[in-house]
């Protein structure tokens, strides 16, 4: 019973997605751009270490998540609560640091293995944003939203700056691939940034139509997010921009696929992602209760999903 409500405490599904994504992004963007043919064990000790610290990052958000929104959740999500009601808040505040200074140290022991700080510190400014959204920012407007899309987006580009920055000095003591060269740099940040773009909008989109899910709970503690403060139309207004924004990034990446030849992933990518999120975009229209925006954020997690997996095509067409 505990090990299940813990499971449910860390979010144990989005935990695997991070996990995922991270690995796919390396073993079908990064790989083959740098080293199709060679096998480096170290390396990937390395990438290990900086998925399991982003797990354990993410794993010590949750949980100081629902300790601050315990409240919150008894009106949006009685059934759901684990703190108080199976894990003890002391314990829950216990987790949440071990989780992130895990995290942090085994970020930092891959910055001295790399020569790359970029990877400690940035786990510490991480889990400092978790801590100050929970806290903080997830009542105001906007901000809260911004925040996790950014560490949405980050999940991604976390691998590119490890790869980006590996020195000489870790080159030639872990037996690491050489340096990039100038075209598989730039193929790797170009990916890099359209994944992360990707995530951060998904994201955006997702956390808002979340809050007009979340609005009862939200409004009787006092928060100030979207639909409270401008109300659900506007809401939906801007959610539905960004949908349709998103989409039509993606028909025109979809239009130089076709000029390469992708057809499998041009098929993928429509049947998938394109045409999803035209569903979803129709359907936001129509909603009005919580249960329609439960669903929709559902919706959205899927197409997040099917578009972090499309990475596979890049791997296949290389």
């Amino acid at each position: 019973m505990k090990l299940k409500a813990f499971l449910r405490l860390v979010r144990y599904p989005n935990l695997i997605f991070i996990a995922v994504t991270q690995f796919l992004f390396y073993c079908c963007i990064v790989a083959p751009s740098i080293h199709p043919d060679i096998f480096y064990p170290d390396e990937l000790i390395l990438l290990g270490l900086i998925v399991l610290s982003s797990v354990f990052i993410a794993a010590g958000g949750y949980i100081i998540n629902d300790y601050f929104d315990l409240n919150i959740d008894q009106v949006n999500k009685p059934g759901r609560i684990v703190v108080e009601k199976v894990i003890p808040r002391r314990w829950a505040i216990l987790l949440h640091w071990l989780f992130s200074a895990a995290g942090i140290v085994i970020g930092f022991y891959v910055s001295y293995v790399t020569k790359n700080w970029w990877i400690g510190f940035s786990n510490i400014v991480c889990v400092l944003l978790l801590w100050v959204y929970s806290t903080t920012f997830k009542k105001k407007i906007l901000s809260g939203n911004i925040i996790i899309s950014l560490l949405t987006a980050w999940v991604v580009l976390i691998i590119f700056f490890f790869i980006d920055h590996l020195s000489s000095n870790s080159l030639e003591a872990w037996q690491i691939s050489t340096p990039l060269n100038e075209e598989a740099h730039r193929r790797i940040m170009r990916l890099a940034f359209l994944y992360g773009g990707f995530a951060f909008v998904i994201s955006i989109i997702r956390e808002v139509i979340k809050d007009m899910e979340d609005m009862e709970g939200d409004a009787r503690f006092g928060c100030r997010t979207m639909p409270i403060v401008w109300g659900v139309p506007v809401a939906k207004v801007f959610t539905g921009v960004w949908l349709m924004a998103l989409t039509g990034a993606l028909v025109a990446i979809q239009i130089y696929a076709v000029y390469l030849g992708w057809w499998w992933s041009v098929l993928y990518c429509v049947t998938l992602i394109i045409l999803p999120l035209l569903w979803i975009t129709r359907k936001l229209y129509a909603a009005t209760v919580a249960a329609d925006f439960g669903y929709l954020s559902g919706a959205v997690k899927f197409v997040m999903l099917t578009g972090i997996l499309s990475m596979i095509f890049f791997k296949l067409y290389h």
